[in-house]
């Protein structure tokens, strides 16, 4: 009645009932089988079956047949969402050719891949295999196109979902797909694996799991373009109390939890020294002057930690020591205009547009404006783009594809791109889903004005009484539609619901999203990676923690400030940077500060600062700082050998964190960096000018550069330099040189 092949696949041959038995080391079970309704010609769906053995074999890929333009005269939709074009394709394209209905194993479709003829693809079947015989079958009785009423997949489950695993462990996931028509079937052999971490766990293409390395990996499980994840944890190593580790808040809570189950030891708190420059960098992108230093490390107050974060984010209360919210604002607002893509383009009307949506996005962070409230006075702006500022999200995104894009990346960290050719092949969304959503910015338009002159070509955005989105692919006439589903519209204008659901507490999405971009600014990666590519086969690394930040952002009435601050007084912000062998493995789960380098404009201000020689900026004010430039387009070499972005995408990987030669070679003897450091005013002229002596200097310079004291050791070294240098001068040009091209300085650390 039933065959069972190498893989444990049972391959009914006739009706009837049977026994399987199942043996492993000894252990023996079994299994009672039925097979009913078993035909010696069985009816074959297009959709059900031959469209899953294509996607197997690869042919739908986008490197082979479902290319632009095909291969070999051979095109197939992308990963098979078009099962009609594919029968066609198939069945009626080239006079029939790829099918032999007399000889189906004749048939060209067959002969192909396993090889039988010349196939550019390699063998993607194999002879005499289930696969093989089911398509041969599909020939046979006439190889039927996809059913109208056919029942389509509704969902997928994968078993296990979660596993805890050891070492060089393997494991065999089940796939099964549920149907329309509340029928269900196990598709393991036809659902595609992939591995999301393969330094810990890799996937054979029959869905066997082995373990390969320590931590936390996902594999993700695909069929008929449904998706599912199933977790692998595999502990560095027993689990563990945590000894001295004490909770400060919530964050705490939840990333010792990971640490318990892990078996991850994570490393002691950083010093005051390696904080205050951490946190000063972290909130404000500035470093703290000598003084600032100085009297942080006098301190005895046992929250002097606490009490920095609130001073530096301003939450004190007291005017008196909320005085960075100056910095603040034009640190984050450098942070937020690059990802809004605010930029003049190096021209002049353009200028003035980028004017005025840079000092809304900076007047929005000075006054601590609540994150939804930004965000909807974007999603919904109109009028002049020289007077109001986020008008200007129309200018730079001026088409509804863009426009949907940009706000669910920006906004939801969901990447729609994909979907606006075919179905997104790791995520729900369809075509359907693209253009539903791109239809809330249909009647979205522009018109001139010369209320600023006959020539300041000032651009007015206005809602037009009418427009549409059509899918292209059909034609069809879009309604706008939420990427939950829900279709929202209004008399006057779309984008006041979509604003609405958007920036609703009940949109988990937004709350997780924001959430997740400031765990990766504050501790050096998002719980999820990339930070705007959030899905449901890209998750988190500890899901709990994200959805706890997200919750209170929320309750918080999404105050940026307060996110921050429930991230900067937490434990896990603290830790050292120095991994411990227990934990030097870990890359995801925060058990000691990750190093970040400083970004291009927080880099130059720190050389600015340390060298006591301000760079000038044409055009601006005197003592204008690079985190505080409006724009993309101001001409400086030193910012644009480290990475500062073009403005050109709203991906966080614009602004790539990567060292590269250039880099190295300016800070070791580039003219900026040697220039400021013999600048005649600068902090070593100044220092030589005072009465202090070499040891006094020595110190200063460290405070400066590393926001610490030397060392007795380095003092020593330092000094026993300096007897051996005739040119005072020279020698601590030549220290402070050093300071500024060490990775102390070069990094937050």
């Amino acid at each position: 009645m039933v065959a069972v092949s190498e893989q444990g696949e049972l391959l009914a041959v006739g009706n009837g009932e049977a026994q399987i038995a199942v043996i492993v080391d000894g252990v023996s079970a079994t299994v009672p089988v039925t097979v009913t309704g078993w035909s010696e010609k069985p009816e074959v769906g297009f959709r059900d079956f031959i469209s899953p053995i294509i996607s197997r074999a690869g042919c739908n890929q986008g490197a082979c047949h479902a290319s632009q333009y095909g291969k070999g005269g051979f095109v197939l939709s992308v990963f098979g969402f078009d099962p009609s074009m594919d029968h066609a394709a198939i069945v009626r394209d080239r006079m029939q050719r790829r099918l032999n209905f007399v000889d189906p194993e004749a048939s060209l479709i067959v002969k192909k891949p396993t090889m039988q003829v010349s196939h550019g693809g390699g063998q993607r079947l194999k002879k005499g295999s289930v696969d093989y015989d089911t398509l041969i079958t599909w020939i046979r009785n006439g190889a039927p196109a996809p059913r109208a009423d056919a029942p389509t997949v509704t969902g997928l489950s994968v078993f296990p979902r979660q596993r805890r695993c050891t070492m060089d462990e393997t494991q065999q996931l089940r796939v099964e797909a549920t149907y329309s028509d509340g029928t269900s079937r196990d598709v393991t052999g036809w659902a595609r694996f992939d591995s999301m971490d393969e330094g810990v766990v890799s996937v054979s293409e029959n869905g066997q799991v082995h373990v390969v390395g320590q931590g936390q990996a996902a594999v993700m499980v695909r069929f008929d373009g449904e998706a599912q994840i199933a977790t692998f944890m595999v502990p560095y190593g027993p689990p563990g109390k945590l000894p001295g580790w004490e909770n400060n808040n919530f964050v705490d809570e939840l990333a010792s939890d990971k640490f318990r189950q892990l078996g991850i030891e994570p490393s002691p708190l950083c010093d005051e020294a390696t904080f205050i420059r951490r946190a000063f960098l972290d909130a404000i992108g500035t470093l703290p002057t000598p003084e600032q230093t100085r009297a942080f490390l006098d301190s005895t107050d046992p929250n002097k930690r606490t009490l920095l974060v609130d001073r530096l984010l301003g939450l004190t209360g007291n005017g008196e020591l909320d005085t960075y919210n100056d910095q603040y604002a034009a640190y984050w607002t450098l942070k937020w205009s690059d990802l809004l893509r605010n930029t003049s383009n190096g021209n002049a009307t353009d200028e003035q547009r980028m004017w005025a949506m840079h000092n809304w996005i900076k007047e929005s962070f000075r006054t601590n404006k609540s994150f939804d409230k930004f965000v909807s006075e974007m999603v919904t702006a109109k009028g002049s783009v020289f007077s109001n500022g986020p008008a200007s999200y129309y200018q730079i995104n001026n088409r509804p594809d863009d426009l949907a894009e940009s706000t669910a990346q920006l906004f939801l960290g969901v990447r729609l791109q994909c979907a606006k050719c075919h179905h997104h092949p790791f995520e729900k969304y369809s075509q359907d889903d693209y253009y539903s959503f791109a239809a809330f910015f249909s009647r979205v338009g522009t018109k001139s004005s010369q209320e600023f002159g006959l020539f300041g070509r000032e651009q007015v955005v206005m809602v037009k009484s009418s427009g549409e989105v059509r899918n292209p692919r059909n034609g069809k006439t879009m309604p706008p539609q939420t990427l939950s589903g829900e279709k929202l519209d209004h008399p006057l204008d779309r984008r006041i619901p979509l604003a609405n659901w958007l920036t609703s507490a009940d949109n988990k999405d937004f709350a997780r999203s924001i959430a997740n971009r400031y765990v990766s600014y504050l501790l050096g990666r998002g719980l999820v990676e990339p930070v705007d590519d959030m899905r449901a086969t890209n998750p988190a690394s500890n899901p709990e923690l994200l959805d706890r930040l997200a919750q209170h952002f929320t309750e918080s009435g999404f105050n940026v400030k307060q996110l921050m601050r429930a991230i900067m007084i937490s434990r896990l912000y603290q830790l050292d940077s120095q991994p411990l062998p227990g934990n030097a493995a870990d890359a995801k789960f925060y058990s000691h500060y990750y190093v970040k380098r400083l970004s291009a404009e927080p880099l130059l201000d720190a050389v600015d600062r340390v060298t006591a020689s301000p760079t000038k900026f044409r055009n601006l004010p005197a003592g204008t700082r690079a985190i505080e430039l409006p724009d993309a387009e101001y001409p400086d070499y030193f910012l644009n050998v480290f990475g500062k972005p073009k403005r050109a995408s709203v991906c966080e990987c614009e602004r790539s964190p990567n060292e590269n030669l250039a880099q190295a070679l300016h800070t070791l003897n580039g003219d900026v960096v040697t220039g400021k450091i013999a600048a005649k005013n600068g902090r070593v002229a100044e220092l030589l000018a005072t009465e202090k002596s070499d040891a006094e200097i020595i110190e200063d310079l460290y405070l400066a550069a590393l926001c610490r004291p030397p060392t007795n050791s380095e003092v020593a070294t330092m000094l026993d330099f300096r007897e051996h240098t005739q040119d005072r001068k020279e020698f601590f040009e030549d220290l402070l040189w050093g300071l500024v091209n060490s990775k102390q300085f070069l990094f937050v650390h």
